[in-house]
């Protein structure tokens, strides 16, 4: 299949409070987001024409920039309103948005107090690739060779451009060795993530999922909990030791791309998605297509 490249596309792009065609909304080469990594963003579904807690996925975006030292000039009511011309300009039902905000180019170097702060927003077609059915085989991870950062070495708490180039190198290894993800690990050796994906257990019956500490709580992730625990599933949020992967009977990742997505093995330890993978896959699917998904959304 033909790559189509994200520079040469037909469309519009929300870009600094208005939509341009798709090709003209460029950035400087001496821009900061690009040479310091001065820059947030966010990834969003669409389902059935609407975004999917789009409110939510707005105001990380003003926060991981906050984190990062900078403000964005649109409040979140501005910058989901540009969300939704976004879309209905594309005309598409399902759809992956990306807003992405970030430092200009007025001053070069570490410190860049006057420089302009830009926001762009993207969407294009994501259609389902799986059917709850065929995601039961599980993916397969091998573990990452970086390791999630510490609180106090990097700004983990921002969904920040920077945090993701260990996510990148670890997704590259586990491909060119026959795996789909890499599982990473804290600074602590605790369980952390997969590299776009937040990472829960099934262990007799109660799932078990890491303490985001020193990553992202997504948006997903606590979707999942919420669906969980109505209906009537333990959820525990602890710090969980590699070894105890040996317990789970079923692990599966959660995340805006994944989605719920079982995994059949990381590295040496093997698993058998069942009834809950399968519950929550049912359970999420219902709830983002569902007609009432922007209201459950808001509450």
């Amino acid at each position: 299949m033909a790559i189509i490249p994200f520079d040469d596309r037909d469309g519009t792009i929300w870009y600094d409070g208005a939509l341009v065609p798709w090709r003209e909304a460029k950035l400087h080469v001496l821009s900061h987001g690009l040479h310091y990594a001065s820059c947030v963003f966010e990834g969003e579904r669409v389902y059935n024409g609407t975004v999917f807690k789009l409110t939510e996925h707005s105001e990380r975006l003003v926060r991981s920039a906050e984190i990062l030292g900078f403000h964005i000039p649109w409040s979140v009511a501005d910058i989901d309103a540009a969300t939704e011309a976004v879309v209905r300009s594309t005309g598409l039902s399902d759809a992956y948005v990306r807003p992405v905000a970030w430092r200009g180019s007025e001053m070069m170097g570490v410190s860049a107090q006057n420089n302009k702060i830009h926001l762009a927003i993207a969407a294009w077609e994501w259609p389902s690739y799986f059917t709850p059915e065929s995601k039961m085989a599980g993916i397969r991870l091998m573990w990452a060779p970086w390791r999630r950062p510490a609180p106090d070495t990097a700004p983990v708490a921002s969904k920040a451009a920077g945090l993701y180039m260990i996510c990148t190198l670890s997704k590259h290894a586990a491909e060119q060795q026959g795996y789909q993800d890499a599982l990473m690990l804290d600074y602590r050796g605790l369980l952390a993530e997969a590299t776009g994906a937040n990472l829960f257990l099934v262990i007799d019956g109660k799932i078990h999922t890491p303490t985001p500490d020193c990553f992202l709580d997504g948006i997903t992730r606590r979707t999942v909990i919420g669906l969980a625990r109505a209906r009537g599933l333990e959820v525990i949020e602890r710090a969980i030791r590699p070894e105890e992967l040996a317990d789970a009977q079923e692990v599966f990742i959660t995340g805006t791309a994944a989605e719920v997505t079982p995994v059949g093995g990381i590295g040496e330890h093997r698993f058998t998605p069942g009834r809950v993978c399968e519950a929550l896959i049912r359970d999420y699917d219902a709830l983002v297509r569902s007609p009432g998904a922007s209201a459950a959304a808001a509450a």
